[in-house]
């Protein structure tokens, strides 16, 4: 039985609702009169349910699909403006006792080398972080109790947080960690994390236990329940995100949206990000024993309809996409990316050695983050560096009233500007910081307030003299 405040996965990711909503999208899929209503209650920046969000990821009508491009388009300036944040992943350790058959780290691979890094590992890896000019990361780390316990996963923060290089700082800890306990999450909103984020794989039940058919990743209950407990653990910012590739890509769809409705309905707090991880090639992974790879132009209209149908929601690509597939999608609702991307523990010290001996995937897209700053800017983005929400304590409800107002637009577009000119002060190439102070000159006018405007001029002026760490 579908029910969208049960604290049940099997209530709240009802299979029979999913069905019955990918067959209801197939029905409609060429119903112009739907479509345009479907499409003119999405320009209400109110979002979309899964069913009619449905609609629009199966419509079949050529000139209704580029109407949804350009109003996701259009509603992600709306929320987030031309900024894209930048992040990156910290691999601490690829011990894992479970079996997912797509991921490197199932237990039974001979293949892997098995990698936990100690704190001087850790700190080092910070280090060469920072001196890209990283201020933002996403712990990874496999499942395991005695290799990879939640202790160890704390004392990695805490030490991350004190590392001070130059004028480097990791200033936001998100964390991407097996399903835990209400304790274990209220831990880790103790020690200072911004988002827990955990991908589901798959929602289909039936397919997600044959996926884990050993370890405790097999229970999939436990498992799709997991951000309930977080909430209940007191961190009110979760990210989620399926595998697509894994199952078939209208049920991951329309599961996804119901499990953010659910989010939304239990708690009043929806998913601050949404990833859209497509599955690689990796060691003793062949991405070609599963049948249900999308290809491009469907990942364009998933990430299309995911941003009209949860707007307030930032939305993530990462390095496994490459340059070419992100530049496609950014303007249809992308507001992270990540960028110089290491997928190998320990893979930020020595970037020279292969990662294949202990990545997780492949990595697409590898240009350095100065490449990629350049590049977002001469696509007429602003790369941000911005952690100040989540420092000023503008997280869960707090963030979403001010997203869905639009009004975090009033802080988070100064302060992309000033993390902007930290990086071109600090780490970034000639080339990239001419084009970046040309980009902050013009960006700077369309702050709409006076104040707030000459405000961040004055803390520019004050960045390029030296000081460090300013925010709205």
């Amino acid at each position: 039985m579908y029910d969208v405040r049960s604290p049940r996965a099997e209530e709240f990711i009802d299979h029979a609702e999913v069905m019955a909503t990918v067959q209801y999208a197939r029905e409609h899929a060429r119903d112009a009169a739907l479509l345009d209503d479907i499409l003119a209650r999405a320009a209400e920046r109110k979002g979309l349910n899964h069913r009619d969000a449905s609609v629009l990821l199966a419509c079949e009508l050529p000139e209704k699909t580029e109407a949804l491009y350009r109003l996701a388009q259009r509603i992600k300036l709306d929320f987030y403006g031309n900024r894209i944040v930048m992040f990156a992943p910290l691999y601490l350790s690829n011990h894992c006792i479970n079996s997912c058959v797509y991921c490197p780290y199932h237990a039974k691979n001979r293949h892997i080398v098995r990698k936990k890094l100690t704190q001087e590992e850790v700190a080092r890896e910070v280090i060469a972080l920072q001196d890209m000019g990283h201020k933002r990361l996403a712990l990874e780390a496999g499942e395991h109790p005695t290799m990879n316990p939640i202790e160890y996963i704390l004392e990695c923060i805490e030490t991350i947080y004190g590392i001070r290089h130059r004028n480097g700082a990791i200033r936001r800890v998100n964390v991407n960690i097996a399903a835990t306990t209400v304790e274990e999450y209220a831990l880790l909103r103790k020690a200072g994390i911004g988002t827990y984020i955990l991908f589901q794989e798959t929602y289909h039940r039936q397919s997600y236990e044959k996926l884990h058919p050993v370890g405790p990743k097999h229970d999939y209950a436990w498992h799709t329940e997991a951000m309930d407990r977080a909430m209940q653990g007191g961190i009110d910012d979760v990210g989620l995100g399926v595998l697509f590739g894994l199952e078939g890509y209208r049920y991951e769809f329309a599961a996804l949206l119901m499990h953010a409705e659910h989010l939304e309905a239990a708690y009043g707090v929806g998913p601050h990000t949404i990833s859209v991880p497509r599955i690689k090639r990796a060691d003793d992974i062949d991405p070609d024993m599963f049948d249900n790879g999308i290809d491009d132009a469907t990942f364009a209209r998933i990430c299309a309809c995911i941003r009209v149908a949860v707007p307030y929601t930032g939305m993530i690509v990462s390095t496994r996409e490459s340059q070419a597939v992100r530049e496609m999608v950014l303007p249809l609702g992308i507001s992270q990316i990540s960028g110089a991307s290491r997928t190998s523990v320990g893979g930020y010290v020595a970037p020279e050695e292969p990662e294949e001996n202990s990545s997780q995937f492949d990595v697409s897209d590898r240009r350095s983050l100065d490449e990629v700053v350049r590049w977002l800017m001469e696509q007429g983005h602003i790369p941000s560096f911005c952690t100040a929400c989540y420092r000023e304590g503008r997280t869960g409800d707090r963030f979403m009233a001010l997203c869905k107002s639009r009004q975090i637009l009033n802080c988070c577009h100064p302060n992309a500007l000033l993390t902007l000119r930290e990086y071109l002060e600090d780490y970034a190439s000639p080339a990239t910081r001419t084009l970046g102070l040309a980009c902050i000159e013009r960006e700077l006018e369309r702050i709409p307030g006076d104040k707030v405007r000459g405000r961040a001029r004055e803390y520019l002026d004050r960045i390029a003299h030296g000081e460090r760490d300013f925010r709205f």
